[in-house]
């Protein structure tokens, strides 16, 4: 599975932007935070990017054509959570697990991140635009997003109580289990300012899941039945449904 990327704190902190909870400079450095530089990609003719420019730049420029709010894309085969088209948007998205899109005057515009590197030590993330379809992505409430996603918890462990053999983890996937329990230990920086604290709590706990299902999704699970392979999977695909739902619900918060 693939590394995930800065979409969500680009939510976050673009929102945060917007209400003038956060500076221009404190938003752009936490979002960067962790994954280094963020660069705008190529850019197909008549978007308002400039390709190369830096992530500051691009959404200082994006300010002049009426950026009104960020929302938060976590699609997978299947499932396009977020996602309202075009279908070029949509792919490069599915494939990338994540997406922003960004609502301006005229229109709406995607944003896909892939991983930047070159040389033997640079390595940042480019975002690469996409035209969108001028349509509000269904609507992920928190109340709605938090009950599934305690729903989701309790049906998976029943799954992963048929796993009888927790040595078939990884030791990846026993240490993300181990900080779940641990609140000091989150695996991203959280929310910005200007979220309701209720999604505060929705996105930690969504965090430190999204962390499990994607050390497990790699986890060969050697030793296992094929009984208990298809329960592991199973497991994993409820539990990611309703943790990529909260985390959306969580992030886009503040935009609503």
């Amino acid at each position: 599975m693939l590394r995930e990327l800065s979409s969500a704190q680009l939510v976050a902190w673009g929102n945060a932007w917007l209400a003038g909870r956060a500076g221009l400079d404190d938003a752009v450095s936490a979002v960067e935070q962790g994954t280094g530089p963020h660069v705008i990609g190529a850019v197909a003719d008549e978007l308002p990017f400039e390709a190369g420019a830096p992530l500051r730049s691009a959404m200082a420029r994006l300010r002049s054509h009426g950026l009104a709010a960020f929302r938060l894309c976590l699609p997978v085969p299947g499932d396009p959570l977020g996602l309202v088209g075009d279908a070029e948007l949509n792919k490069a998205a599915v494939d990338a697990r994540e997406a922003v899109l960004l609502r301006l005057d005229q229109g709406q515009l995607g944003l896909v991140p892939q991983e930047d590197r070159r040389g033997s030590s640079y390595v940042g993330v480019s975002w690469t635009p996409y035209r969108a379809a001028d349509a509000d992505p269904e609507p992920v409430p928190l109340a709605e997003a938090e009950h599934r996603l305690q729903t989701a918890i309790r049906e998976s462990a029943a799954l992963f109580g048929q796993v009888d053999d927790i040595s078939a983890w990884g030791p990846e996937v026993t240490r993300a289990l181990a900080d779940l329990r641990d609140a000091d230990r989150a695996p991203t920086p959280g929310l910005a300012p200007g979220h309701p604290q209720r999604a505060h709590r929705l996105a930690a706990q969504a965090d430190r899941l999204a962390v499990v299902v994607r050390l497990a999704g790699d986890d060969e699970g050697r030793g296992l039945s094929s009984a208990q392979m298809q329960s592991r999977r199973e497991a994993l695909r409820v539990l990611d449904s309703a943790v990529r739902r909260a985390r959306v619900a969580a992030y886009g918060a503040a935009a609503d």
